[in-house]
């Protein structure tokens, strides 16, 4: 590769390399960016039996927002670290199975654009129209690629990013009993959230009570923390969200269970310590400095941890019964029974 290659895609060939036979590393799809064309790379370690659990952790969508594929590229590091000499951490990944793609669009990422090279945005890219008003251009738009928000053209095929991020779940997820994913972006906002389905219509979706019951664990076993829980839907509806047409696709097997969760760094967190962000388009979505980013990066390493014990441990959690039916009224208490924020500007 020349020397412009995006520094996390070089990272992330670098982890590759130092895991060695110890990950299982695919090129899923070529992202073509005019005359450069990037790999997109899965990497999988742990148990790839179809009957474990499954995590996958996403990063890099949108290619403005690079902290979101560092934060993935971090928590792969070191895992690889950790192989040398965790002994707890082979047996843990005996349990369930690992799935990385730190970077989806490494085209975008590489022009410093939210939007794949063809200008469209690939979280608004799936066959999903919202069933309620979406917010005009942010909850995507058709009129050009030359605007935000891009969704592509009606009727055409998912971009080739999309296409190999959504077969990417098929294959390593949603065949699994259960399953947890996680995309990382950063947003604005003073608060770090973490978005769960729907983003294209306002009622809850089938597995509430289980994301209701994901949050009292990590609430419980992490009693200090500054994440938001919620449902997008509280703040805007959006045509295309890859995970809620995912999400619909695992509800085809009623007898598998799959969370996607989004999380939103709170980048106005970092222009309101360094107010000089806002002169730099990076610098609105991203921190600059140096000790800032690792802060950033330390202080989200528990939660994918998290994720992954929980997916281990989701047979002691998962609620059934009437419990399952008390955590369904208190998220409906929760997220539901005030009103919605969505669609304010």
């Amino acid at each position: 590769m020349t020397h412009d290659t995006p520094a996390e895609l070089l990272e992330l060939e670098r982890i590759i390399e130092a895991g060695g036979t110890q990950l299982q590393t695919r090129v899923v799809a070529t992202a073509e960016a005019g005359e450069r064309s990037f790999p997109l790379y899965a990497v999988c370690l742990g148990n790839p039996g179809p009957d474990v659990p499954a995590v996958g952790f996403f990063g890099g969508v949108h290619g403005l927002e690079r902290i979101g594929a560092e934060v993935v590229l971090a928590y792969l590091s070191s895992l690889v670290q950790r192989l040398q000499w965790d002994t707890g951490l082979h047996r843990q990944l005996e349990a369930v199975r690992l799935v990385f793609m730190p970077i989806v669009n490494p085209g975008g990422l590489w022009r410093g654009t939210r939007a794949n090279p063809k200008g469209v945005d690939l979280m608004r890219n799936a066959p999903v129209d919202a069933g309620e008003r979406a917010l005009f251009m942010i909850g995507g738009q058709r009129l050009s690629a030359d605007l935000p928000w891009y969704r592509g053209a009606e009727g055409a095929a998912m971009e080739v990013e999309s296409a190999a991020l959504c077969a990417l779940v098929q294959q390593e997820l949603l065949s699994h009993p259960f399953s947890l994913a996680l995309d990382c972006h950063s947003g604005f906002g003073l608060n770090d959230r973490l978005w769960f389905p729907y983003a294209h219509k306002t009622p809850p979706m089938a597995h509430l009570a289980e994301i209701h019951a994901l949050k009292r664990i990590f609430d419980q076993s992490h009693p200090v923390h500054r994440y938001l829980f919620e449902p997008q839907s509280r703040h805007y509806l959006a045509h295309g969200d890859l995970w809620d047409h995912l999400y619909a696709q695992a509800l085809q097997q009623p007898d598998r269970i799959f969370l996607p969760l989004t999380l939103e760094m709170g980048s106005w967190l970092w222009v309101k310590k360094n107010p000089r962000q806002l002169f730099s388009r990076h610098g609105i979505f991203n921190p600059l400095i140096t000790h800032r980013q690792q802060r950033v990066l330390r202080s989200h390493m528990a939660w994918l941890d998290f994720l992954t014990r929980a997916a281990c441990g989701h047979p002691r959690w998962l609620p059934r019964g009437d419990e399952r039916e008390q955590h369904q009224q208190q998220a409906l208490d929760l997220w539901y029974r005030r009103q919605p924020l969505r669609n304010k500007p």
